[in-house]
C-alpha cells in the first residue's frame, strides 16, 4: 500500500510530446536486435569480475555503454570523468531521475553501485543486470525498512564504493524536476563521504525532449519502442563538483545544497557547456527510483 509520504511526480503521459524524426521500421528492429544482443553479451560481463580493479572498471563500462548505444542513445558527459574524485573513497552519486536510461548513461560514465526500488528487480534481463551490479533495494511502500536501507547504504559508502540515488524520489519527465528528499542524504553524513551531483539531461539535436521519459501509464515495454523509434536521441551528463563532508548539518541542508547546484545549471547553461563529446569516441540503468 501506498502512504502519505511516498514521492509522486506530476508528469504524466501528456508530458511525452513535441515532433521528432522517427527512425524507419527496419532501423527500429535492427535496433532491438542489437540491444538485445549486447544485453546478451552482459553474461560475459562475469568475466570482467577476475580482473584487476581498472581493467574491470573499463570493460562494465564499455559493455553499459555499447548497450546504450545499441539503443540508438549518443553519450555525453560534461564535467569530470569519473564521479569519484579519490579512488577508494565512497561517494554519494545524486542525480535526477527521468528515465530507464539513466542507469545506462549513469554507468557508461563510472559503473556504480545504485539504490533502486525492488520493482526493477523483477524487470526482464535488465533487472537481473542491475542487481548484479550491487544495487541496493528500497521497499518505498514500507517507511519502516527506511532505517535498514540508510545503514546498508552507509556500510557500503563506507567500504568505498559510489553509489547513486535518484534524489526526486520518482521519475519526471526531464523538463520538469522535484525537490530531492533528504531520507538518503544521511547515509553520507554517517559515512563521512562527499556526495556529487549530477545532471541528466536528454536532447534530440540542440531541442531538450521527454520521449525517453518514463512517466504516467507507460509500461517499461512502452518506453523502450518509443525511445527505438526515436532518431538522434542524445544524453548528457554533467557530473558537478563535490560537495564535502562537513559542508551541511543535516541530511535537509545537505540535501537543499545538492538541489541547489544542480538547479543552477540553467537550460542556457546546459546548452553551452564544453562536452567530451560521444564517450566512444573520446575514450577509443538508488536513491529511490520510480
Amino acid at each position: 500500500m501506498s502512504h502519505a509520504w511516498m514521492p509522486s511526480s506530476p508528469c504524466g503521459d501528456g508530458c511525452v510530446s513535441g515532433s521528432h524524426t522517427q527512425v524507419g521500421r527496419l532501423r527500429q528492429t535492427w535496433r532491438a536486435v542489437t540491444a538485445v544482443a549486447a544485453i546478451l553479451c552482459g553474461a560475459a560481463i562475469a568475466l570482467a569480475l577476475l580482473l584487476p580493479g581498472k581493467q574491470r572498471e573499463s570493460a562494465i563500462r564499455l559493455w553499459f555503454h555499447a548497450v546504450l548505444r545499441a539503443f540508438g542513445v549518443r553519450l555525453q558527459i560534461h564535467g569530470a570523468r569519473k564521479f569519484q574524485a579519490t579512488s577508494g573513497r565512497g561517494v554519494l552519486v545524486v542525480s535526477n531521475h527521468v528515465s530507464w536510461l539513466d542507469e545506462l548513461a549513469i554507468d557508461s560514465v563510472q559503473p556504480i553501485k545504485l539504490v533502486a526500488k525492488k520493482d526493477i528487480r523483477d524487470w526482464p534481463v535488465l533487472g537481473r543486470i542491475i542487481t548484479a551490479a550491487g544495487t541496493v533495494y528500497l521497499d518505498r511502500e514500507r517507511l519502516r525498512e527506511l532505517p535498514k536501507t540508510v545503514t546498508e547504504l552507509t556500510q557500503t559508502l563506507r567500504n568505498g564504493s559510489a553509489v547513486g540515488i535518484h534524489a526526486e524520489g520518482t521519475t519526471w519527465c526531464g523538463l520538469a524536476s522535484g525537490h530531492y528528499k533528504p531520507a538518503l542524504f544521511q547515509a553520507a553524513l554517517d559515512a563521512g563521504v562527499p556526495v556529487r551531483p549530477i545532471v541528466l539531461r536528454y536532447r534530440i539535436g540542440d531541442h531538450p525532449t521527454t520521449q525517453p521519459a518514463f512517466v504516467g501509464s507507460d509500461t517499461l515495454v512502452d518506453s523502450i519502442r518509443r525511445v527505438l523509434r526515436t532518431k538522434g536521441l542524445v544524453v548528457e551528463v554533467h557530473v558537478l563538483d563535490e560537495i564535502a563532508p562537513g559542508r551541511a548539518e543535516n541530511r535537509r541542508e545537505l540535501a537543499k545544497l545538492a538541489e541547489e547546484q544542480a538547479s543552477r545549471l540553467t537550460s542556457t547553461e546546459l546548452e553551452l557547456a564544453p562536452s567530451t563529446g560521444d564517450t566512444h569516441r573520446a575514450r577509443t540503468i538508488t536513491p529511490l527510483v520510480a
